[in-house]
């Protein structure tokens, strides 16, 4: 018997990487909030207020579960960077604000002032890392969160067409290629989401919530 997981994101990309990282779970049938023409509402403007990763990501998977009440997965993800103490950290998605888009896309931009904040910083100085908070949450008010990291060092100019946000602007040392370059599958089996997903999935494959999963 399948069970249903729904994926409580407005992002497409972020939802078709889950899928691909659950491709070898056939019991699971993911579905994003889309597929059950869950409409977008203000209020989810208001879930990613927090200072962590982790109560971002419970908020929504809290949200959504209660919503629909669905076995729902969400996550807070985003690139922190060490000359810049950290940010953008939980502020990566929307780190240009919107005069700064000027019409371009918001990943684009998102690069593009990431690079300029870095300008004068040197290359040995540029590491940085993704971190990647996945929270499980059901109706009744059970949660947990699960994490996941991926390091490397933030490059001049963007390289590769893959991936999405700073996935160009990442570049992985012992993959000597950016994470835009890497192949899908090879991504997933080494990035940050991947990493929180697949320790997301193996408690549910242990029985979570009856394993012990509690709210933190």
């Amino acid at each position: 018997m399948t069970k249903r997981l729904l994926v409580a994101t407005r992002n497409p990309g972020k939802v078709r990487e889950i899928r691909e990282i659950l491709a070898a779970h056939p019991e699971f049938e993911v579905v994003g909030l889309g597929d059950l023409g869950i409409e977008e509402t203000p209020e989810e403007d208001a879930l990613e207020v927090f200072e962590t990763f982790e109560e971002n990501a419970l908020a929504k998977a809290r949200w959504f579960a209660a919503k629909t009440g669905e076995l729902t997965l969400a996550d807070d993800s985003g690139i922190c960077v060490d000359a810049l103490d950290g940010a953008p950290g939980v502020r990566s998605r929307r780190f240009a604000r919107e005069d700064d888009a000027r019409g371009l896309r918001q990943d684009e931009a998102n690069n593009a002032l990431l690079l300029r904040r870095l300008a004068r910083v040197t290359a040995e100085r540029r590491t940085a890392h993704y971190v990647a908070a996945v929270a499980l949450a059901d109706a009744s008010g059970r949660d947990e969160v699960f994490t996941g990291r991926c390091d490397g060092v933030v490059l001049g100019a963007p390289r590769g067409t893959g991936g999405f946000g700073y996935d160009p602007l990442l570049y992985l040392p012992e993959e000597r290629m950016t994470m835009a370059e890497l192949p899908p599958e090879r991504k997933n089996e080494i990035s940050h989401r991947g990493r929180g997903v697949r320790e997301a999935v193996a408690a549910l494959l242990a029985g979570w919530p009856a394993r012990g999963g509690e709210s933190r």
